[in-house]
């Protein structure tokens, strides 16, 4: 494969995919590890990391219902009132002494917010949640969280997560989420009626 071809397929799958290490690339195109870093810099596509913090930068700055402080993990694409991408890296300071298992609150934090995030509403409460704890997940692995809003009835949304490990699913949630507008300090137990 020439030069011209696969710098068009690396910018195909980078737009893809913009978690792809130059190493994956460089596997998946079958050369080296620094043709990729010099196919990358001739076409101004900067390493991953940086990829991944100006996607992080322009789908925080979308957000209403929480402050750039108050998401948990990486907000990496939102399209509001639909669906939206966020990634977390696990550490040790998450994880059980005993034997690194990563605490079942940090997964659910990261879906929880995400699925806050995706609501095109200033003020967002979780009315229900059912979880599934699918895998193991330990200090040091990345997840990937995807949320998309299922159904839309009046001011309450059924919200679908899942998050993944390398491609595995780790835990997954079907919530219902309430906006309320923002004069409204207390819902009233009307508003989180889920039979309507």
């Amino acid at each position: 494969m020439n030069k011209e071809i696969r710098q068009e397929k690396i910018k195909e799958k980078i737009a893809e995919n913009p978690f792809l290490s130059d190493e994956q690339l460089s596997k998946l195109f079958k050369v080296s590890i620094q043709t990729i870093r010099l196919d990358r810099l001739e076409m101004g596509i900067p390493e991953m990391r940086k990829r991944v913090i100006n996607l992080a930068q322009k789908a925080t700055s979308k957000v209403k219902a929480l402050n750039k402080d108050d998401i948990i993990g990486d907000l990496i694409d939102i399209e509001l009132g639909k669906n939206g991408i966020s990634t977390m890296r696990t550490t040790r300071e998450m994880a059980f002494d005993k034997n690194d298992l990563i605490r079942s609150h940090y997964i659910f934090s990261l879906a929880d917010s995400l699925a806050m995030a995706i609501i095109d509403s200033d003020v967002v409460l979780t009315g229900r949640a059912r979880l599934r704890y699918k895998n193991p997940v330990y200090a040091g692995q990345l997840l990937v969280a995807k949320a998309r809003i299922a159904v839309k009835k009046s001011n309450k949304y059924l919200v679908s997560v899942h998050i993944s490990s390398d491609h595995v699913e780790v835990f997954s949630a079907k919530m219902i989420m309430v906006s309320l507008d923002k004069k409204s300090k207390k819902p009233s137990l009307d508003l989180i009626d889920y039979r309507n």
